[in-house]
């Protein structure tokens, strides 16, 4: 990939931000939708659990989050992304500046953890890993879903990847989001053994 395209990308989905952050933000909050309400779906999320969402852009699966989970918490790296999760989810959660790998979250303090469509994106996606079974609890879960076409590796890569971080009893399959056009979603589901 050229480094202009790759810039063009960053600025659109990855660190949204300006004109093409604000267009990114629009595409990821109809695009994403769906995935998003699906995954938060299947998380199972009950009201006594805290939630970590890696970034939830716009906010739409944050938002879902918010509405099962007795904390909701979301990082994200992009500050327009923040406000924009800020504008729909109010202070019904808890937004900072983070990463996969560096989520300024304590150890062993999440019931769950949402990823969907920035798996992708993560600079270093074994750091990542490694983070979220960090602050997850013994026992909690980890759900993930991303364009099956957008993965750097294939799902069962990504797969041998989580589990390579100390994950188990992991699940992964594809799912079809509705819709015209829509991309087909690599998901995965992991535990994070109880201790």
């Amino acid at each position: 990939m050229s480094t202009s395209l790759s810039r063009i990308l960053d600025r659109t989905f990855g660190h949204p931000r300006g004109l093409l952050g604000r267009f990114g933000g629009r595409a990821m909050e109809h695009g994403n939708a769906a995935t998003e309400l699906r995954v938060v779906e299947l998380a199972s999320i009950e009201s006594g659990e805290t939630a970590l969402v890696v970034g939830p852009g716009p906010g739409v699966g944050l938002q879902a989050t918010a509405e099962r989970a007795g904390r909701a918490i979301g990082v994200d790296p992009s500050p327009e992304m923040l406000t924009r999760s800020r504008r729909r989810c109010g202070d019904e959660v808890e937004l900072r500046h983070g990463t996969a790998d560096s989520t300024g979250q304590p150890g062993e303090s999440v019931d769950v953890v949402l990823s969907v469509n920035n798996v992708q994106l993560w600079e270093d996606r074994a750091a990542g890993f490694a983070e979220l079974f960090r602050v997850l609890r013994p026992g909690g879960r980890l759900l993930l879903s991303a364009h099956e076409k957008w993965l750097p590796v294939s799902r069962h890569e990504l797969a041998d990847e989580v589990t390579a971080a100390g994950f188990t009893d992991l699940q992964t399959w594809t799912w079809e989001p509705p819709g015209f056009g829509a991309s087909l979603a690599a998901q995965l589901r992991a535990i994070k053994p109880p201790a």
